[in-house]
């Protein structure tokens, strides 16, 4: 919207005070737009800029308390345009908005289905890969696991996936993704114990930027390692989802991080990528999962960052905050499952801070770990609303992890949404 005022003589200009989150929007004018729009709605701004007058010829019809423009429209050139962001499920009428944009103003036509989605995704890695053999970095996330199913269909047996156990998994991670995978999909799956080179590698590294890049970088190297064993491998399948690459930034588009699917990769990597979830987001991947018929606890796992607790663990990691993190991540886990809750959310962990705290247990001074909880709602991770955890759910957590984690006295919980934050710490 900034740019079409921007352009067409509008005046647009820094704002005293930006919007983030949830707004309540109040509409004016019903246009084609946002005919489905009731007086005032719930919508989803994030900007820092805002639209002070539109050009001449166009409507204002919609404002909010900080955006005296949030919506625009000039019906006679079919231009439209909002403040706020439709995209995203915290619009809750963002989708029927599209759905306005898309067919009855462009008179568009909805033939995507997920079925033809993954037709023309074998497809496609059948006809790049043509004979040759592909390596599938596997972590047991829904992405991984997605992607490498679905190219096991175009390439079968040519397919191998490997499994890196970098020592930054949530406790017991490495021993079921293993089992799973090779009692319930009978794919070629090669696991690599590799704890002490990634935390050697990360020994004194601060900087999450360059926490990324390393593991991203020795994530490649081990698996031109093991290509080397299987003979010559040319393709490497990875499961970039689209919020990877926007988060990553291109030449026009801000870095807000890097992904070690994205903006990790060393540039003298020889295996060429094969990407074929780029183009979704992590609802239409677990779609996509439930079609091919994987099991439940593998499409509904929670999403876990590529680089694993390392951008959990603020500052240097070592072996010992690892392990102290593995343990607060589990009782959390545990809890949130045994409340029922584990399916409403899309994401819970817990986080360890570079600091440590005075606290008092029996009658000592402990000088500990504070440890951060964090639990959120979203449905593609470009957005996302702080859960509401019952009192009773973060009393068990808070008691259980002071009680059983010697190395912790504090737990506290996050409770920013995203924007402004994001969902991980680093």
């Amino acid at each position: 919207m900034q740019l079409m005022a921007s352009q067409l003589g509008g005046a647009v200009s820094r704002a005293s005070h930006r919007e983030y989150g949830k707004t309540e929007l109040n509409v004016l004018e019903r246009d084609r737009l946002i005919s489905c729009l009731e007086p005032a709605e719930q919508c989803w701004m994030s900007h820092g800029d805002l639209v002070e007058s539109p050009p001449a010829g166009f409507k204002i019809t919609a404002f909010t308390n900080k955006a005296p423009v949030a919506a625009m429209s000039h019906p006679d050139k079919n231009l439209y345009a909002v403040q706020f962001h439709p995209e995203v499920v915290h619009t809750p009428k963002g989708q029927d908005i599209f759905k306005n944009f898309l067919y009855d103003i462009c008179g568009c036509h909805g033939l995507w289905t997920m079925a033809s989605f993954l037709e023309q995704a074998v497809a496609e890695v059948r006809e790049r890969a043509g004979d040759k053999k592909v390596l599938c970095g596997l972590s047991g996330g829904v992405d991984s696991s997605v992607a490498a199913v679905l190219v096991h269909r175009a390439v079968g047996d040519r397919l191998t996936c490997v499994f890196v156990d970098h020592g930054l998994l949530r406790k017991g991670e490495a021993e079921q993704v293993l089992k799973i995978f090779r009692d319930k999909f009978k794919i070629n799956l090669i696991g690599v114990d590799v704890r002490e080179r990634f935390l050697a590698r990360l020994s004194g590294v601060t900087d999450p930027e360059l926490k990324r890049k390393i593991i991203g970088e020795e994530f490649i190297r081990v698996f031109e390692e093991e290509a080397d064993k299987l003979g010559r491998v040319d393709y490497l399948v990875q499961g970039t989802l689209y919020p990877d690459v926007v988060e990553s930034g291109t030449a026009t588009a801000a870095v807000i991080k890097s992904h070690h699917n994205v903006g990790g990769l060393p540039e003298d990597m020889r295996l060429e990528l094969i990407e074929p979830l780029c183009w979704l987001f992590k609802d239409e991947v677990r779609a996509l999962g439930e079609d091919m018929g994987l099991p439940e606890d593998v499409v509904w796992r929670q999403p876990f960052p590529g680089p694993g607790l390392a951008v959990r663990i603020l500052g240097e990691v070592t072996a010992e905050k690892v392990a102290v993190l593995q343990e607060a991540d589990a009782i959390l886990e545990e809890e949130i499952k045994k409340a029922g809750l584990y399916r409403e959310i899309w994401q819970s962990f817990a986080v360890l801070p570079d600091m440590r705290s005075v606290g008092v247990m029996g009658d000592e001074r402990t000088y500990a770990y504070t440890v951060a909880l964090r639990a959120v709602h979203s449905q593609d991770a470009m957005t996302a609303d702080w859960v509401r955890l019952p009192y009773g759910v973060l009393e068990a957590v808070s008691s259980r992890i002071v009680s059983e984690i010697k190395e912790i006295n504090r737990v506290v919980y996050d409770i920013t949404s995203k924007p402004p934050s994001t969902i991980e710490w680093e």
